[in-house]
């Protein structure tokens, strides 16, 4: 394909700005909750702020970890207290085909086009694409590891490893060090026996294993010399290294990589801001703003050239990372997720 001329590249940003106009503030206050830590403080400087100085409308933050079960309560008790919602792939397919978010109008999102493939669904659109990946303390290791096979050598490597609890990811690590290709992990992962593979592999450092549950837990776990290796988002261990001066360093071998969401939960009581602020923070004047505070990649093609050319090396698609990654299949986790999770905590509790 032809790579688009300057000229040409200007004419569709400005195609895309010209394609967002914010109407008032409907309602003074907003609800959004996320992740929280590292992420919500970029998403504050980049979005949060900015949209408050342009409409008047004040955010209120919340955080949660993720998964739908408080999000259905809500809809389910008709009293849903959020308005804009940061979720993970499985949870927003999920969600929208449990009827527990609002239809996105494609309007608000100018050019559809100008988004990467994938990154449009119909109740969610992505903010930016992040990965999974795992770290280590410089300082603390003679031998740097440089697989997911090192990950999960713990003779090789001595120490704790740390996980998120949660089968996501790690299952996938499991069959990768176990020599599946990235392009039949979900193929194998499907069935029975690679199923029990993956379990099989976890099982061999499932005693040096560190459960966190928060993204900010994993960068602290490193920093208290609580593990030799965690699994950790990879934006989380950037700001510790810029921010704490941490030495840190990252693993990319196996990164499994992933977009992540806005939408508008059923029910929102202040669904016409939230459309407002998807438009505001989907809007390529705005959307790439995210990376300079935090290094996730935006999802829309047409803004790359704004990002600090600094904070490109260490985004999840630079082509130096992005040799041996694996895509979150969404389909497969939205439609497996409960059985294997179920699976999960027994394996847990034994």
């Amino acid at each position: 394909m032809r790579k688009l001329g300057l000229s040409a590249r200007a004419m569709l940003l400005a195609s895309n700005i010209l394609a967002f106009s914010l109407p008032a503030a409907a309602e003074a206050n907003l609800t959004v909750v996320t992740f929280g830590g590292a992420f919500e403080n970029a998403v504050d400087k980049a979005f949060f702020g900015p949209f408050t100085a342009a409409t008047g409308t004040q955010v209120t933050k919340e955080q949660y970890d993720g998964g739908l079960a408080k999000l259905r309560g809500m809809v389910e008790s008709g009293n849903t207290t959020w308005d804009v919602i940061d979720l993970e792939s499985n949870d927003a397919i999920a969600g929208c085909d449990e009827g527990l978010l609002q239809k996105l109008n494609p309007k608000l999102l100018g050019d559809t086009s100008d988004f990467i493939p994938g990154a449009v669904l119909p109740c969610a659109v992505a903010s930016m694409v992040w990965s999974t990946v795992f770290a280590y303390d410089t300082s603390r290791m003679a031998t740097a590891p440089a697989s997911m096979a090192d990950f999960f050598d713990t003779g090789k490597f001595p120490g704790k490893r740390g996980l998120r609890k949660n089968p996501k990811g790690a299952l996938e690590w499991a069959l990768i060090a176990d020599g599946v290709a990235v392009s039949d992990v979900y193929k194998t992962l499907g069935t029975t026996e690679g199923l029990d593979r993956a379990f099989k592999k976890l099982s061999t450092i499932k005693s040096d294993i560190v459960w966190w549950d928060a993204g900010s837990q994993a960068p602290q776990l490193l920093a208290d010399g609580a593990v030799a290796m965690t699994m950790a988002y990879n934006g989380r261990i950037r700001v510790a290294q810029v921010e704490d001066k941490r030495s840190f360093a990252i693993v990319w071998d196996g990164q499994v990589y992933d977009y992540e969401w806005w939408a508008i939960p059923k029910g929102a009581k202040k669904a016409s801001s939230a459309e407002q602020f998807i438009e505001y923070a989907s809007n390529p004047e705005n959307i790439w703003k995210l990376s300079n505070f935090i290094p996730y990649a935006p999802p829309r093609k047409s803004v790359m050239e704004s990002v600090d050319k600094a904070v490109l090396s260490h985004l999840p698609t630079a082509s130096d990372n992005f040799r041996n990654a694996l895509q979150l299949d969404s389909e497969f986790w939205a439609d497996n997720f409960d059985s294997i999770n179920s699976r999960f905590m027994t394996w847990l509790a034994q």
